[in-house]
């Protein structure tokens, strides 16, 4: 019997870089950089200097060196590399090659504008749908970001509103939320209004603290700077020269939305994110997050970006569990016998 052999990979692809000194950065401690995205791809890398062959399947090999290239290129401009980085640049990297909005972001010029620089980091998109979300909050007045948790929605919102704080393009942040868990009504609940309505704003802090000096986020939080209040404390207000974010907003009535989403004032932008799968309102109450996409949907100046779990940039776990939770909605609403339950 004549055995066929297996089928040859292609010669292994050369890469060369210009500067040594990011080479460490690039490699990671003992290699650990170039193993991870090894262990992703399933290719092989070996280094000789400042050169890498990689080799392996050939769809594989185009993204380990598109993603090799486009972390240097990071490091080239300034910025660190991390396992998270490494991970987002193999996620674009595939998005490219899959003829998605990957390529859009690894042209220098592309990845610079769409950095936030912000006082502590430098934060950059890690999807093609974080890229659009970037892109439409510098050009819109207001957006929509929907999607799971995890995906970078509010986030990336504060990391705008601190970039352009700290640019000097705006005065204040402001930052809001439904406390719906205690249906607005924090009468009961003990210490001064700070203390009764720390819990349901924690997210918004732990964002600006990752972004700024926890002394100035002290001084702005004191000086008016930046507000974070429920949304029930903006009725009657005109916000101007300001950003202004609504999270959580799945869990506004339709009311309360208009009423925040009318207090947009000149030269102010503002965000409003939320999961539409994760209302917390009562049974049968309309959410102001899905009436208010669904009403301004055609008006010019609006943009609504949607995220899904591919776009989960957390703990990979997370990205598996939304994936699932999904698989089980889809399953109850097909009922027992596989047909669209009514």
């Amino acid at each position: 019997m004549i055995s066929v052999p297996e089928r040859a990979l292609p010669p292994p692809v050369q890469l060369q870089f210009e500067d040594n000194r990011l080479l460490p950065s690039l490699y990671g401690e003992h290699d650990r950089n170039l193993a991870r995205i090894e262990a992703q791809l399933g290719v092989s890398m070996a280094t000789r200097g400042n050169r890498i062959a990689i080799s392996g399947p050939s769809g594989a090999v185009d993204i380990a060196r598109a993603a090799l290239t486009a972390l240097y290129d990071r490091l080239k401009r300034g910025l660190e590399v991390d396992q998270q980085e490494i991970d987002a640049a193999i996620r674009l990297a595939r998005d490219a090659e899959a003829g998605q909005d990957g390529p859009l972001l690894f042209g220098p010029l592309a990845t610079d504008d769409l950095s936030l620089r912000t006082r502590k980091r430098h934060i950059s998109p890690r999807s093609p749908a974080q890229a659009a979300y970037v892109r439409a909050m510098h050009n819109h007045d207001l957006v929509f970001g929907l999607g799971p948790a995890g995906t970078g929605k509010t986030y990336l919102a504060v990391a705008m509103a601190v970039a352009m704080m700290v640019k000097g393009r705006i005065d204040r942040l402001v930052l809001s939320r439904p406390a719906v868990e205690a249906g607005e009504r924090l009468g009961f609940l003990p210490g001064d209004l700070k203390d009764k309505v720390d819990p349901y704003l924690r997210p918004l802090y732990d964002a600006l603290y990752d972004m700024l000096p926890g002394d100035q986020v002290m001084n702005r939080l004191q000086n008016g700077d930046i507000e974070v209040a429920p949304i029930a404390f903006m009725r009657g207000r005109t916000l101007s020269n300001c950003f202004i974010i609504l999270d959580e907003a799945q869990n506004t009535t339709p009311v309360q939305m208009k009423m925040f989403l009318t207090r947009l004032g000149e030269n102010s932008r503002m965000v409003v994110t939320g999961d539409l799968t994760q209302v917390d309102l009562p049974a049968g109450a309309r959410s102001g997050l899905t009436d208010a996409v669904e009403t301004l949907g055609g008006v010019e100046g609006i943009a609504t970006i949607r995220f899904t779990e591919a776009d989960v940039v957390r703990h990979p776990l997370v990205t598996r569990m939304v994936r699932a939770y999904e698989g089980q909605d889809r399953k109850r609403a097909a009922g027992p016998d596989g047909a669209p339950s009514t």
